[in-house]
This record gives structure tokens, sequence and C-alpha cells, in this order.
């Protein structure tokens, strides 16, 4: 008796799973190669190598929702085809979200600026960190107002937690403050960021070696990358960093946490009955993956189409991201949809049923 009463509950259990998730659909897995295709993501070659592979081929459409009104093309890596996989694919713009990953404002004139003379934070560099500045303001911020208003939600991510002041400062998942509040905020913003003493020690002009292990011993005491008291200061990440200027807010965006934790991210998207996720944002090899509002996270529950010219990969001793870029980018796609801004395109599309 208990046992079947046990499979019944089991029964009743994937009943509600499948209701859940919606009715199920045979997909023919059927692979055409394209003849001489165009290199992927090709349109910001200053920021993301191109894509090139030399066996390419195109798959049946994947997502495929009643009225559809966003047209989103994409591709993945399989090294069992083979090649690359391309596939058209069909979403509800309003069951859609775009997400971009950790917009920190430092060094753009809000007062958050990489501590002196040895700090490092976001791309470690002053210089680096102008570089993602401005592929914010040419790559994401267009993209960002091409789709806002059409889809259901756009969202940021920022390190820490809801403090005092950003919490009148943006909307979150626990309000919206009013323009009163908004308006407090950023003056309490900026005296706050403004205090601080962005200064830290000098890098060690004697390091103490032994004979036997050298380069051990030299790599612990200068590292290549240390971005903590030391160098940055002590307060330096305590401080509320705002959403960096070279990307227009509006005030129904919504900005969310790090250590708010994922499953509070994942039950307010639930709640707001989104199904797909654009995340743009940086950096494709850190926090792009791994963060709350990381591809690692949301690709459990969520459709994610990661758009691999909208994000740049940190680029130590380089230049330019664009070959860190392509290759993270090429690394996530053997287990997630890449999509580029050019394919992601608001149009009334027919359902082929």
């Amino acid at each position: 008796m208990r046992i079947h009463l046990l499979l019944i509950v089991l029964c009743l259990v994937h009943v509600s799973v499948s209701l859940a998730q919606g009715p199920s659909r045979v997909y023919e897995n059927k692979l055409t190669r394209l003849k001489d295709p165009k290199p992927l993501l090709a349109d910001h070659p200053e920021f993301v190598a191109p894509v090139k592979e030399l066996t390419r081929f195109e798959a049946r459409i994947l997502v495929d929702d009643e009225e559809a009104d966003l047209s989103v093309r994409a591709w993945r890596f399989s090294y069992n085809a083979r090649g690359i996989v391309e596939m058209p694919n069909r979403l509800k713009a309003a069951e859609t979200a775009i997400i971009m990953v950790h917009p920190w404002g430092i060094d753009d004139g809000q007062g958050w600026e990489t501590p002196e003379p040895a700090g490092v934070c976001d791309f470690c560099t002053p210089e680096k960190n102008a570089l993602a500045a401005r592929h914010t303001r040419e790559v994401i911020n267009p993209f960002l107002k091409s789709l806002r208003g059409k889809v259901g939600s756009v969202m940021y991510s920022l390190t820490g937690d809801e403090d005092p002041i950003r919490k009148k400062l943006y909307r979150s998942i626990g309000g919206t403050p009013t323009d009163v509040e908004r308006k407090a905020g950023a003056t309490e913003l900026a005296d706050r960021l403004k205090s601080f003493k962005y200064r830290g020690e000098p890098l060690s002009g004697k390091l103490t070696l032994s004979r036997d292990r050298p380069v051990i011993d030299y790599f612990k005491q200068f590292p290549g990358l240390d971005a903590g008291p030391k160098f940055n200061g002590a307060g330096f990440w305590d401080l509320p960093v705002p959403v960096c200027k070279d990307v227009d807010y509006f005030p129904n965006d919504v900005v969310i946490y790090d250590k708010q934790g994922y499953q509070v991210l994942r039950d307010f998207l639930r709640k707001s009955k989104i199904r797909h996720i654009i995340l743009v944002g940086y950096a494709t090899d850190m926090c792009f993956c791994r963060t709350t509002a990381g591809y690692e996270n949301l690709s459990k529950d969520f459709n994610v189409f990661l758009v691999g010219d909208a994000t740049l990969a940190t680029f130590p001793a380089n230049d330019s991201p664009k070959h860190a870029t392509n290759a993270a980018i090429s690394f996530a796609s053997l287990s997630h949809l890449i999509t580029q801004v050019s394919w992601v395109k608001l149009e009334r599309v027919e359902n082929k049923k």
C-alpha cells in the first residue's frame, strides 16, 4: 500500500512539474550545412574578434513562443557535431528581461575612483576602464534603448547589498523610491564617494626572496592582481557602487545586488513572468558568468542568450579585449546560446507550428 501511495505521489509531482513548464514538443535536431557563412560577432571587431569556424550548420527553430514579437538568432558550438550550430528563435518580448551585469560607475565622474598609485578595480587600470566605458556608450547603451519599453524588464546587477543610499537612488526588488528620495540619494552618493581617500600603498621597492624558491616568494610579495586594502585602501569595497553614467538609467529599471543571492533574483523574475534572459555586461570571464546574475545561475531556470558583442572579458597583458572576449564567449558556447546585437530584432514574427 505504501509503495502504491508513493508511486501516486511521484506521478502527481511529475504532472505538476510538466504543467508548470508547459507542454513539451519533439524537436527535430536536423542540421543543414551552411555554405560560406560570414564570420560571427563581426560588427564590433575592436571589442571582440570575429568568430571563425570551418564548419557551421543551420538548425530548426528552438524557442518558438506564441504571439512572438522578438527575433533572436543564436548559435552554439558542439565538438560532437564538429562545428557551430545556428538557429532562429522567436520570443515574446514581454516575457523577456535584459540584464546588464556589473555596470560599475568607476572613473566616470560620479566619485568612485581607481585608488592610486597601485589600486585596481573593474578592468583594473583607469585606461582599461575608459575603454570599457566607451564600449558601454557605443554598443550596450544603444542596444538597451532599442528594446526598453518593449521587453518585460531592464535590470542591472551591482556588487554588495542594498544600502541606504542606493535604496533611495534606484528601484530594486524591494521597492521603488520617490523622486524626492532619488534626489536625496544622489546627493548622499556624491558626498559619500567624494569623501573617501582613494589612496593605497605603493608597490614594494624591495622583496625578500629565498635562494631555493625565489619565484614562489616573488609572486607572493608582488601579485598580478591584489584589490585588497593594501593597494585600494580600507573601506574601498564598502562604498555604494553606482550604475555607470555611460548607460541611460531609467526610473523603472531594476537594480539587483550580488549579496541578495540568486534565489531572490530568480523568484523576482518568475513573479514578473519572465522566461527569457538577454544577458549583457562585464566581465565575460568573471562576473558575467559567476555572480548572482551570471549565466551559470540564470541558465538553470531561464532561456538565456549571451550577447557576444555586448560584453568584454578582462584583458591582462593586452591593449585590446577582442581576443580575450572571443575566447571567453567561444568557451561559453559549448553549453549556452550566443547572439549579437544585430541579431536581436523587434518584429512581428509569424509562428510556424
